[in-house]
């Protein structure tokens, strides 16, 4: 395939048996139709108002306040498969118990400044999602 026709093949996708041409025409029939696929449905969910729970003492109620500890932070991020990344910079869980001699201080001074603050640091919660071709030859999105 010529660099002419693979360039314009990028610039022409089928979307529900309508072909789009553009970047930013694409860009937005993508997102929707993902996006789409990640939303929450609507349930009809029973209510609480009948049901009776136990309250919490003014100590239990305290420690829900209360800063985090070292030990706490600690035993969360041991927690975690170490295979995993906390984020999109692909530390893993086991690089950071490796080094969490180096890394604690760092890992406690964000706890206790989200535990100040009650926001997470923007970004934070990024996602990447990749689209992954299902088939050879991808023409629609529903081939990803």
């Amino acid at each position: 395939m010529s660099a002419r026709r693979r360039h314009n093949a990028l610039q022409v996708l089928q979307v529900d048996c309508v072909q789009i041409e553009g970047v930013q025409p694409i860009r937005a029939a993508v997102f929707s139709h993902f996006s789409s696929h990640f939303k929450g449905v609507s349930l009809d969910r029973p209510g609480v108002e009948d049901l009776t729970f136990s309250q919490l003492s003014m100590v239990e109620a305290g420690n829900l306040i209360r800063p985090f500890t070292l030990d706490e932070v600690k035993q969360a991020i041991w927690d975690c498969d170490s295979f995993k990344s906390p984020g999109p910079d692909g530390v893993s869980f086991g690089f950071i118990k490796q080094f969490w001699n180096e890394v604690k201080d760092d890992f406690l001074r964000f706890v206790k400044e989200f535990h100040h603050n009650g926001k997470l640091t923007k970004g934070i919660n990024a996602t990447f999602i990749a689209l992954i071709p299902k088939v050879d030859s991808p023409q629609r999105l529903n081939d990803f």
